[in-house]
């Protein structure tokens, strides 16, 4: 259908969007690049097609880590372009964030640097923000600090996300019974019947243990 429409009008960038979109979905990741690096290349002051240009280059990086080397380059000036372009896109700020953080120094990772998309993503949600300084110390091993931050994004936002961060960051960490208080807190708030099951599993391998 929406190959239908590009045939006829190869000039819809809302189709191509959307073909893109349909290819990242399959995992076609050549496709996507093309069909986004046109959006790019067509109309290169929106914020989002860079953003999706850079995420799909990300995804083929991932499946062939020979080659990766050769995408960090358009990966990185991609996000940047994306979070100059629009001073609000938070997820642009947390593919840079993790970006930073994942990259050896030898190939511009920084963990300044992803501090300091940390602290613009926290300028516009502090959430966001806080979670991001969550996962940068727990990335960087330095658990008390990621705990700090975590606990600091429940309290700001208390959603199931925030809960869900904390009780994974336990687990890496093996605190059984810190993670299942984390899940009761969330059950309490959230009245999820996911949770509960959760944390019986939680109880029930606690007990074996």
């Amino acid at each position: 259908m929406i190959k239908t429409v590009l045939e006829t009008h190869p000039e819809n960038l809302k189709a191509t969007e959307l073909l893109g979109d349909a290819y990242g979905h399959q995992k076609k990741w050549n496709e996507a690049i093309d069909a986004y690096k046109k959006l790019v290349d067509t109309k290169p002051n929106i914020a989002n097609y860079h953003y999706k240009y850079g995420g799909v280059l990300g995804m083929k990086a991932l499946e062939n880590k020979l080659k990766a080397v050769g995408f960090i380059g358009d990966i990185k000036s991609s996000f940047i372009k994306a979070a100059e372009l629009d001073k609000t896109h938070i997820e642009a700020r947390w593919a840079l964030v993790e970006l930073y953080m994942q990259l050896p120094g030898i190939f511009g990772g920084s963990k300044s640097k992803s501090l300091k998309y940390a602290e613009e993503l926290q300028a516009l949600s502090k959430v966001d923000g806080y979670l991001a300084k969550g996962y940068i110390y727990e990335y960087d091993d330095e658990p008390q600090l990621a705990e700090k931050y975590y606990k600091m994004a429940i309290k700001e936002g208390g959603s199931l996300t925030c809960f869900d961060k904390l009780t994974k960051f336990y687990e890496k960490k093996n605190q059984p019974e810190n993670a299942i208080k984390t899940i009761e807190e969330a059950h309490k708030k959230h009245q999820r019947n996911a949770l509960h099951y959760q944390l019986v599993k939680w109880q029930q391998s606690t007990t074996l243990h």
